[in-house]
């Protein structure tokens, strides 16, 4: 164990321990629906219900299943960079519905 006299961060994440390339693949697919729908500003995405990001990430993953290298025709990007955005939308729309729950 740290020693937590000098710096408290017992029980934090460790941010470290996230492979690099899921964040760079996350902020490519980001960059790419904000051109698309730029409308919404870069926070449109939290319009969207939790279901149609459930529903995007199982196409973009019947996808991979047949080729897990396979790139999405409409963005050229990779299906896999797709699903760790869809699922990190989902995380989120949980996470803030549970922190909602929570101030109730």
């Amino acid at each position: 164990m740290r020693d937590q006299t000098i710096k408290s961060d017992a029980h934090k994440p460790r941010i470290s321990l996230v492979p690099p390339a899921i964040i760079r693949a996350v902020a490519r697919i980001r960059e790419y629906g904000l051109a698309k729908y730029p409308a919404g500003g870069r926070d449109n995405w939290k319009k969207v219900e939790p279901e149609r990001y459930v529903d995007a990430l199982g196409r973009h993953y019947l996808a991979v299943m047949q080729d897990y290298k396979s790139i999405d025709p409409e963005s050229g990007m990779p299906h896999m960079w797709h699903i760790a955005c869809n699922a990190a939308f989902i995380i989120q729309l949980m996470d803030d519905i549970t922190e909602e729950h929570d101030d109730s």
